[in-house]
């Protein structure tokens, strides 16, 4: 009876914070696409919604949605440059990749206006960028527990890393080109984007620096008692 009855609270609890993790990832959705939308929403009504207001607004929501993806993208590895200072980072870092599946539907939608307004962009464009949103919406599909349940844990964490860098890599061809070459608008615009291009891999990759470290002390055990 008492057995059964802690089983009883155990699963309350569990279903308790499932759903507060649910309510949050919610709120941070719901809070990134307001504020990318506001973004837009103010860029518009200063230069116009015709076609060079809504080139300033793509480019503004952009680089909204990229500090949500770069803080999702290189969480890991800062949390072990930075230590408990960037805990926070590290046990949201799905929050933020949500956040900026949100808040990326803004620029989408932009792209979408600019089509309408008859300024649809060349079809290099759609080519290049097009794959990077399908694989985006494609992860915070698969970031559903159930369905990454389904996946396995070995097999997500290579489609995030995959994916991630994929995205990462679209970013950084937008934002890599001449970014210090310009006045000082131009250098603005581009060249905090630019560097934080070229450190997100960095970080990713330093973040699996513990698991291989784990991976060799282990292999190096079990060939150790091999030979013994």
């Amino acid at each position: 009876m008492v057995i059964s009855e802690a089983f009883d609270l155990a699963g309350r609890a569990a279903r308790v914070r499932s759903g507060q993790i649910g309510r949050q990832t919610l709120w941070w959705m719901g809070s990134a696409f307001a504020a990318n939308a506001v973004l837009a929403v103010i860029v518009l009504a200063i230069f116009g919604a015709g076609n060079l207001g809504t080139v300033d607004a793509l480019q503004t929501t952009a680089r909204f949605s990229f500090l949500l993806f770069w803080l999702a993208y290189a969480s890991g590895g800062l949390a072990l440059l930075i230590g408990p200072a960037a805990k926070f980072l590290r046990r949201h870092g799905r929050d933020f990749g949500l956040a900026f599946a949100a808040a990326h539907l803004v620029h989408i939608g932009l792209v979408v206006w600019l089509c309408w307004i008859g300024a649809t962009p060349g079809m290099g464009v759609f080519i290049f960028f097009v794959p990077p949103a399908v694989v985006l919406y494609v992860l915070a599909l698969f970031s559903i527990p159930t369905l990454q349940q389904r996946l396995g844990r070995k097999l997500w964490t290579v489609l995030r890393t995959v994916g991630m860098t994929y995205i990462a890599y679209a970013f950084a061809k937008d934002f890599v080109r001449a970014p210090f070459g310009g006045d000082t608008p131009h250098v603005l615009r581009y060249a905090p984007f630019a560097i934080l291009s070229v450190a997100g891999p960095v970080l990713c990759a330093l973040s699996f620096a513990p698991s291989l470290r784990r991976y060799f002390l282990q292999s190096e055990r079990a060939s150790g008692k091999l030979r013994s």
